[in-house]
């Protein structure tokens, strides 16, 4: 069993093999790579902290009991992506928590908190924070539909074919989501004040790029 340092440099696929084998330091080196991939996922897609937190921490826990029925001609992440959306799919749709249940023995549930940058200001931390709050206002004007295809392309990076494949969707239908649910966080940013095109907002999606509103594939 290697320690939590050596897993690191492995690969999803060689953790899951391991894990399946019964290796539990294994996946929580997997938790520890994609733990906060999922919270932002999940907090963007639902708007609130505590509510995406019980998200992220559902999706391990699904995971981690699903990983023998993992197959392994899908990549890991996409596997754990659609797991999580789908889970948020379910939050919206009942509009409360979802219940949580007890970690298995052996696994530890990491914090899964964003980290604060220690050498962040205070003035920079309450201004980002407050930023937040208008995006996330921004965002809550979008469809489901488009919230979650802006948010995989813009935010997590994937291409549109990799998140036809995640929603079961058309790549058109996905590209026509993202165009329109960009052009309508435009004219929302623009209504709440947002203006400066050298605010950056969140972590990846700047004002700049939503007005290119660009639709080719990457």
């Amino acid at each position: 069993m290697g320690t939590l340092v050596d897993t690191m440099s492995w690969t999803d696929e060689e953790l899951v093999a391991r894990c399946v084998e019964g290796d539990t330091e294994s996946f929580n080196a997997l938790m520890q790579r994609w733990e906060r991939p999922i919270y932002r996922l999940a907090y963007r897609l639902i708007g609130r902290e505590d509510d995406a937190r019980d998200v992220c921490q559902e999706t391990f826990l699904r995971a981690f009991r699903g990983l023998k029925k993992f197959r392994s001609e899908a990549k890991f992440s996409s596997w754990l992506y659609r797991i999580a959306i789908n889970l948020c799919r379910d939050w919206v749709r009942r509009e409360r928590r979802t219940p949580v249940v007890a970690a298995p023995e052996g696994i530890d549930i990491l914090d899964l908190a964003p980290a604060d940058d220690t050498s962040e200001s205070i003035q920079d931390l309450v201004e980002r924070r407050e930023l937040g709050g208008v995006v996330a206002k921004a965002m809550k004007a979008l469809s489901k539909e488009q919230r979650t295809a802006v948010v995989l392309k813009e935010y997590h990076g994937f291409t549109f074919q990799e998140i036809s494949n995640l929603l079961d969707c058309p790549v058109s239908t996905i590209k026509t989501r993202v165009y329109h649910g960009l052009s309508q966080l435009r004219g929302e940013f623009g209504r709440l004040g947002l203006s400066n095109p050298s605010v950056r907002v969140e972590a990846g999606l700047s004002q700049s790029r939503v007005n290119r509103l660009s639709v080719r594939e990457s």
